[in-house]
Order: structure tokens, then sequence, then C-alpha cells
């Protein structure tokens, strides 16, 4: 779906994603808690990881740059999918420095992703450098947003995180503003375009199995499109496809561009 030449770098703080599916039939009689019987576990790329992985999986020639020291753990109950416990390691992981980002050959790249879950890789100086070198910076962030995103392309976010940074977001930032709503879809404005809110709803109901890794296949997606036929509103249609997908799947899973319809 995208042509060889379009080339993406996505940045920003990875992990791996580790599920440990087993099954709980008592409690146990030393105290009020399930006994868990290992039956299985899966090892998946977590957080930026995931979107390059998902990039990869829309047919985008991608390059990553990450520090992916954290390891997520997940007891999850095989017959309900019920996550029971989750354990992180590492939660915290070195800043990129500034020999690296002075390194990259902006050039060579379509678009820059940033998937910036706030564990320390990316901080805001070094988001304001990369956007102010590139004109096509998507931005997925857990911080809190100011005048160090000016320069940034398009912002993803939750509804939760822009209700935290609503004030801002609706007065200061020109550009392209995306907000996901979970099984309600996504909002979309851009002041600087006039572009008023547009409301982009999730066509199709689908049973979810798992909320894990949603956002970054619906970034994943996003950008896909995007560099395909350079429209942002049917890019978040398909964004939405996308995310749909998989929270039909188990864990963390890497979209099938195949079924995406």
């Amino acid at each position: 779906m995208i042509q060889e030449t379009t080339k993406v770098l996505v940045i920003g703080d990875g992990c791996k994603d580790v599920f440990q599916y087993g099954n709980c039939e008592r409690l146990s009689p030393e105290a009020p808690v399930p006994v868990f019987k290992p039956l299985k576990a899966v090892n998946n790329g977590g957080m930026a990881v995931n979107v390059y992985n998902n990039l990869i999986g829309l047919g985008v020639d991608c390059d990553i740059l990450t520090n992916s020291g954290i390891t997520k753990t997940r007891i999850v109950d095989e017959v309900s999918n019920q996550m029971l416990l989750r354990i992180d390691e590492n939660d915290e992981i070195q800043q990129i420095t500034m020999e690296q980002l002075e390194t990259i050959d902006y050039r060579k790249y379509k678009a820059i992703v940033i998937s910036d879950y706030g564990k320390g890789f990316l901080h805001e100086e070094d988001i304001e450098h990369i956007s102010i070198r590139h004109k096509r910076v998507f931005m997925d962030t857990k911080k809190e947003i100011g005048n160090w995103c000016n320069d940034v392309f398009c912002i993803k976010i939750n509804n939760k995180e822009y209700q935290r940074n609503k004030s801002w977001l609706d007065h200061m930032f020109n550009n392209n503003l995306i907000v996901t709503l979970g099984d309600k879809g996504a909002r979309y404005w851009n002041i600087k375009k006039k572009v008023k809110e547009q409301i982009f709803p999730n066509i199709n109901e689908h049973p979810v199995r798992d909320l894990t890794g949603a956002g970054d296949t619906f970034l994943a997606g996003l950008v896909a499109k995007y560099l395909e036929n350079n429209d942002i509103c049917e890019a978040i249609i398909f964004a939405n496809r996308c995310a749909a997908w998989a929270v039909t799947q188990k864990g963390v899973a890497v979209v099938d561009r195949y079924k995406i319809v």
C-alpha cells in the first residue's frame, strides 16, 4: 500500500511486553487470592517498538531509534483473558543523547513518528529539537503538553490526556490534533487550516479481547495511510479500523494489512 521510496523513523521509549497466560481454578488457602498455574508466555516488542512493528506490518519502510530496557509482564487468565497483575521492571530508561539526535539524517525520512511514553528516553527539548528539523512529525505523548511542541505536525492523544492539556491545545496548538475516544472513534481539528472539529466514529462494532497496544496500532495506521494519500481524514478512518482490529486480538498484536477493510 505504501510506495517503496517512503521511509519513516520511529523514535521513543521501547519495552518488552510479556504475557504470561495460565489457569486460575481455586483460591489460595493462605490468603484470598487466586492460585495461578502458568501455561505459556508470549513476548512482544511494546510501546515505540510496537508502533514500529505495526508500520512494518502495514508495508512501511522503517527505522527505529529507541532504548528498550523496560519489561512489562502481565499475568493473564487464559480462559477469561482477565489481567490479574502487571509487573513493571526497569521503568525508567536513559535519555537519548545529543550525539544520537545530531546523527539523524532527517532528509531521508518522509515522516518522524514520536512514541513518547514518558519513561525518560525523550525530554521536551529533544522533541522540540526533532520537530524543528522535520516538517512532518507525528507524536503520541504522555507528557504535559506545552510550547515545546509548537512545530509538531500532528499530535495524537487519548481523551484523558486531552482533558489534562485542554487549555493549551484549544488555544495554542495550530496544527493537526487527533483525540482518540476508544470504541467511539476519534475527534480531529486543525486551527491553522480552520478545520472545525470532526468526529470519526468506528463504523463496525468489534468484540474487545484486549486493549493493550491499540493506541500504538492507531498511530501506525494513521501514519501509513497519510503517507499514501496525504489525506488526514482518510488516515483517521483507516487508523480507526486498525485499532478496532487490534482490540480483537490477545495481547500485543501486529496489524495484518490484508485484514483491514
